[in-house]
């Protein structure tokens, strides 16, 4: 179990990356827009971390609360507030998550799982639900940190409202599928990940599922007064 919520809290740190040559899509103004974002980079936050999970049809659950920061230089850093619930699940999947995204921040693993043409085939661009734009995405290779599934981006700008869709790898012999969903929105001119939900098919202790939410503090050195999710 801790070992699928993992995979699925690297996958879902998904950031959308410019990519240097994007010849066959510059022709369709909707991924011409997507790769050419107008917002600046999020760079730097301070955010209230909302972290809950549960299994075994939610007779085991645990919720935790933390401050978490992101700093150019120092990476990223969190500090446990609250927490309730199942210890197993407390230490297991939520403090490993938050563990798992501090390893990922200092890595390689932002790049590797960006939306990116390295990374992905953009399939198509048709119209979505909630009158959003919907871009069909297929990994280039079957790794657990990319999705296969679809964006659904603004009309107007292109830019990334959710991402949608199961990992493309498994990312263990127990868990037979992860469904990934991520929510993104415009704070302080910057664009940043406000919600994150998954779940688990895992073998013998069925649906496991696992929900993070973003409140900001501080974004790029503004202060947002815990607006978020």
């Amino acid at each position: 179990m801790r070992r699928a919520f993992l995979a699925v809290i690297t996958a879902a740190a998904t950031v959308v990356a410019v990519a240097a040559d994007t010849p066959q899509l510059v022709r369709d103004q909707t991924l011409a827009r997507f790769f050419a974002p107008t917002t600046p980079p999020l760079v730097s936050y301070r955010a209230l971390r909302h972290v809950g999970a549960s299994t075994r049809g939610g007779k085991m659950s645990a919720t935790l609360v933390a401050e978490t920061s992101l700093d150019p230089t120092a990476g990223f850093s969190y500090r446990v507030v609250s927490e309730d619930g199942s210890g197993i699940i407390q230490r297991k999947v939520l403090l490993a998550a938050l563990e798992a995204e501090q390893k990922a921040v200092r890595g390689n693993d932002a790049r590797q799982s960006a939306l990116t043409l390295e990374n992905y085939d953009f399939l198509g661009v048709s119209e979505g639900s909630d009158s959003l734009i919907k871009v069909d995405i297929r990994p280039r290779r079957k790794e657990v940190m990319l999705i296969d599934g679809s964006l659904l981006l603004k009309p107007d700008t292109s830019q990334l409202v959710r991402l949608e869709g199961e990992l493309s790898a498994r990312p263990s012999f127990w868990t037979r599928k992860v469904r990934v969903v991520r929510e993104y929105a415009e704070i302080a001119g910057v664009h940043v990940p406000v919600a994150m939900r998954s779940t688990a098919d895992v073998l013998i202790v069925g649906a496991s599922t696992f929900e993070m939410t973003y409140q900001y503090e501080e974004i790029n050195g503004q202060v947002v007064r815990g607006v978020g999710r």
